[in-house]
């Protein structure tokens, strides 16, 4: 090619490194991606809606967009009522986090318990908990949709306990966050993933109706016109 053969041997070796460095960084996010189990894939930052009543501050989420929050190991709390967006905006930050090069994991609490409950069984818990804690920003949905029993809460306490001012968790729940300490229902377990939690985040509260009421109806593919 005419433009190639222009160009000095320097220039043309800079051009092949900068094409092999994108080609792995494409990569490496393409596994994160995948390995981060994201449950919305389609979520972005870039697409959060800012209408007014939902509670949301550009600039939060302007700075959320730094990444520097997960670099300080600081924390997420997300609440707001049922169908309020807070399950797409966890996906949303993990999806970004994802790009931006960092591990990271979604899973649902109640779904957690279970794992670790089998891991207690097959003797892989130890194991677990170490593959949680290296994940640089843990997603966890559905924060007090269930109750937990005894063994659940401290396993909880293990997994947030490994995570404290090292890595990063990302919180979903309709419970209000002072609501958080009676759904644990032991107040020595509470207060010490409360500490471990609270103390370092950003907090979202969302608010109004449901977003799912606001959903553009699908077509209706009997209709002719």
């Amino acid at each position: 090619h005419p433009a190639i053969e222009a160009l000095t041997f320097d220039e043309r070796l800079a051009q092949l490194i900068d094409r092999e460095l994108l080609l792995r960084d494409s990569k490496r996010i393409e596994r994160l991606l995948k390995a981060a189990r994201i449950k919305v894939g389609g979520a972005c930052l870039e697409d959060v809606d800012y209408r007014a009543g939902r509670g949301l501050e550009r600039s939060q989420f302007a700075a959320l967009g730094t990444c520097h929050w997960i670099r300080q190991a600081q924390n997420c709390l997300i609440t707001g009522p049922t169908g309020s967006g807070k399950t797409w905006l966890a996906c949303a930050l993990g999806q970004h986090a994802c790009r931006q090069g960092f591990p990271v994991l979604y899973q649902r609490v109640p779904r957690l318990s279970d794992a670790l409950r089998i891991a207690h069984a097959d003797g892989s818990f130890g194991k677990l908990l170490a593959q949680l804690a290296r994940i640089d920003v843990l997603i966890l949905d559905d924060w007090g949709m269930t109750p937990l029993d005894q063994a659940a809460r401290h396993d909880l306490l293990e997994v947030i306990d490994d995570r404290a001012t090292s890595r990063s968790t990302i919180i979903t729940s309709q419970l209000p966050i002072d609501h958080w300490h009676a759904w644990l229902n032991d107040p020595t377990v509470a207060d010490a993933i409360l500490d471990r939690l609270v103390h370092r985040s950003h907090r979202i509260a969302l608010k109004g109706e449901s977003m799912r009421k606001k959903q553009p109806e699908k077509p209706n593919n009997d209709d002719p016109s």
